[in-house]
């Protein structure tokens, strides 16, 4: 498969059901532990703090400030 952007970090706006590429690349990076996160595998994120995150745990920490 031909990729582009390869090792790119993405520029991503976080809507509620939805998101908007604002740069392309091929991964974010997890604002919690710094893990890059693969597009096709985010499914987490925070709206209000337009930040991504690698797993529902990580989430909910991220929420409640720990």
């Amino acid at each position: 498969m031909l990729m582009f952007n390869s090792g790119k970090q993405a520029k991503l706006h976080y809507m509620a059901n939805n998101l908007r590429v604002l740069a392309s690349g091929d991964h974010v990076v997890c604002a919690v532990t710094g893990e890059k996160i693969p597009l096709d595998q985010l499914r987490y994120w925070s709206v209000a703090k337009q930040e991504p995150y690698a797993s529902s745990e990580i989430s909910v920490r991220a929420a409640l400030g720990q």
